[in-house]
């Protein structure tokens, strides 16, 4: 049990030394609850002095540290050069109502890793913080990783797109900021050195060039327009600029030309002259062009109104090829805890003032947690321009990982300054136009609150914790229904909530009879946790679902009405089922909200507020149900009947591919007769028969 759980229950334990005439019915303790009490008041003043035993016989080693709160939830991992010294420091302090007290209230439990050395402890605590997300961790998610430039491994090598896994086999180039930015280096491959683009099985089949080849974006390797060998010195040298050797590639290009020409072959001349001035254009039109840098790294940090911005800006070959700001989670809790970067080498009678004064920055602790999570794990550059000035371990454990050195500089001159101060100030557009975009989300969300009377849980009515959950069913004439929930909380949508129903044993096509299967099983179970609660609504607690504040339904009167009778029958409350019923003409912005508690029906207006927060849930939600359901549809119509045809013996992939393109699927390769299979190219009566025998 964990502090505040003590505290909370002192009051109900005490009789206090005035009896009201008339007592609340939990204000006087019966014999057992008191007794109750005491006895988990006494075990959890026991768990903190086995917390604190255990804190005291921790080695004066390095390591890594993780606490754990009564839900064994993970709040926080950290490093440390002395374990002991560290975390004990923790708990020696008085840290009052500050989130760090809060946090340090939750510890029931911790677990420590000795390590051998700081670098060691560095790698492990951001493996730990990318696996495990802890609550007071600065975090920086990946939502995609960087895409490459890769060079497939062929006799005529093509040049595509990657987003991936690298794979020793190929060659890469990269990583590149953007999607855009390796396009474009893509069209710059086809203009200059007309290298292939088109799929190995395209590549072995064509009898003459493509459109490619006519507008002089490809070399013709296919129909053998180009011999092996100077296609090959193509890919090599549009390696060679990619890598940098610019200057190199132009000074060859300038010779064939030249040589050319003194063998009279002017036309040949011509083209790589063309080539040269294509070349030319593209290197003028990159202003922020160095030789003298081949592959680095720009990063800026901005922090404001509790939210931070990390510009990642990345010099590729000696071109800057385009920045992509990242926005980590926990940066609020993350200040709290920042004096404790200095604990370590603070003198025990130093106040918590000074401490604090001593403190990194946050704009460094937030740098360092993107440098360590991004580049910890994967490939680094060997230089890297930031806005601050980072740690030596950390610079020690990249140097280690990457098996050569890894420098930083925060105070470049000429043109890395230029680059740096480019990449600030995109950090400081990017952030503001987040916490613009979250003011107009906050402000969407107070007027859905105003319009409809919401009060969301929380002791402060705060909208943080107004939660809308929004269903919608989707089907292709009754085939395949599935139904979506969508979830916004916090002032966003929150995908990693989201949820997808199956649909069973209803007539296809009946929305309602749909709409009542997933309300049952969405609510079902919350509404026998209330009732075991007493009739209340269930905690919120983290890890736990819990009933919204507002439940929508994409749908009129009829899919209300059928809303209305499971929350009816689950013994929930009415006045949070509101539909939303498509306006005259199903136009967009004459929506009206539909209430399952006998109210009247509310427009809000095209312009409100509410309303383009209700849209933008719902719209969601029917997304969400169409691409559920769409893939759904393609596993029944081709996934497991698909896999019951490669378990056919002499049935292989060009086969099963004539088979499903005949018969549109694989419930018509199943309604085929033997003699509409026996048609099929390559299919044999014997095959037909084994077919039609399986799929029965």
């Amino acid at each position: 049990m964990t502090t505040p759980q003590k505290k909370t229950q002192t009051p109900e334990t005490s009789p206090g030394p005035v009896a009201e005439p008339v007592a609340e019915p939990v204000a006087a303790p019966g014999p057992d609850e008191a007794a109750a009490a005491a006895a988990l008041t006494a075990a959890a003043a026991a768990a903190r002095e086995r917390l604190l035993a255990e804190v005291a016989a921790l080695p004066l080693l390095p390591g890594v540290y993780r606490y754990f709160d009564a839900n064994d939830q993970l709040l926080y991992v950290g490093k440390a050069k002395l374990l002991r010294r560290r975390v004990s420091s923790y708990f020696q302090r008085d840290h009052g109502g500050t989130r760090i007290g809060h946090m340090v209230s939750r510890i029931v439990r911790l677990e420590t890793t000795v390590v051998r050395s700081e670098a060691e402890a560095l790698l492990l605590e951001n493996n730990l913080i990318k696996t495990l997300n802890p609550r007071y961790n600065i975090l920086f998610r990946d939502d995609k990783s960087y895409p490459y430039l890769k060079f497939v491994s062929h006799d005529f090598p093509r040049v595509v797109y990657y987003r991936g896994a690298v794979d020793r086999r190929h060659r890469y180039f990269g990583p590149y900021p953007s999607a855009w930015a390796v396009k474009e280096g893509i069209q710059l491959m086809q203009k200059v050195f007309r290298l292939r683009t088109c799929e190995d099985s395209v590549f072995a089949n064509r009898s003459r060039p493509c459109l490619l080849f006519q507008i002089r974006r490809c070399s013709g390797p296919c129909v053998d327009l180009i011999s092996r060998e100077d296609y090959a010195h193509d890919v090599r040298e549009a390696a060679r600029f990619l890598g940098g050797e610019t200057e190199q590639v132009l000074a060859g290009l300038q010779q064939r030309m030249m040589d050319a020409a003194e063998r009279f072959e002017y036309e040949r001349a011509g083209e790589i002259r063309d080539q040269i001035a294509t070349l030319s254009k593209v290197l003028q039109q990159q202003a922020v062009f160095n030789l003298d840098d081949r592959d680095v790294d720009i990063l800026a940090v901005k922090v404001q109104g509790g939210r931070a911005c990390v510009n990642l800006a990345m010099v590729r070959g000696g071109r800057h090829l385009g920045d992509r700001a990242h926005f980590p989670a926990h940066v609020e809790d993350a200040m709290a805890l920042q004096f404790d970067e200095v604990e370590e080498s603070a003198p025990p009678e130093a106040a918590s003032e000074a401490v604090a004064d001593a403190a990194p920055p946050v704009e460094l602790r937030v740098l360092e947690a993107f440098i360590a999570q991004h580049y910890l794990g994967t490939d680094c550059p060997s230089l890297l321009v930031t806005s601050h000035a980072v740690s030596r371990e950390l610079l020690a454990a990249l140097s280690e990982q990457a098996g050569r050195r890894v420098a930083a500089q925060h105070q470049p001159r000429e043109q890395r300054r230029a680059w740096l101060d480019m990449a600030i100030k995109g950090a400081e557009l990017a952030l503001a136009r987040l916490l613009a975009e979250e003011g107009s989300q906050q402000a969407r969300t107070r007027a859905l609150v105003e319009a409809l009377d919401l009060a969301p849980e929380g002791s402060d009515g705060g909208l943080e914790s107004l939660r809308i959950e929004c269903f919608d069913i989707s089907h292709t004439a009754g085939e395949a229904t599935q139904a979506s929930c969508v979830v916004f909380e916090g002032h966003r949508m929150q995908p990693s909530q989201y949820r997808r129903y199956d649909i069973h044993g209803i007539t296809g096509g009946d929305d309602h009879a749909a709409m009542r299967q997933v309300l049952e099983r969405r609510y079902g179970k919350l509404a026998e946790a209330a009732r075991e609660d007493g009739g209340a609504a269930p905690p919120r607690r983290s890890g736990q679902a819990r009933l919204p504040d507002l439940v929508l339904i994409d749908g009129g009167r009829g899919q209300v009405a059928m809303a209305r009778e499971v929350f009816e029958q689950l013994g929930l409350d009415l006045s949070l089922i509101v539909g939303v019923e498509k306006g005259e003409g199903r136009k967009v912005g004459l929506e009206e909200l539909v209430f399952a508690d006998g109210r009247e029906k509310v427009y809000l207006g095209r312009d409100s507020a509410a309303l383009m927060l209700v849209a933008q849930i719902r719209d969601e939600a029917h997304r969400f149900a169409i691409t559920g359901m769409r893939a759904r549809r393609a596993s029944v119509r081709t996934g497991a009947g698909s896999s019951r045809l490669e378990e056919i013996a002499g049935v292989g992939p060009k086969k099963r591919a004539r088979l499903l393109q005949r018969f549109g699927g694989v419930r018509g390769v199943a309604a085929a007769s033997v003699e509409e299979l026996a048609s099929v190219e390559g299919i044999s009566q014997d095959l037909a028969e084994a077919i039609y025998q399986a799929l029965r």
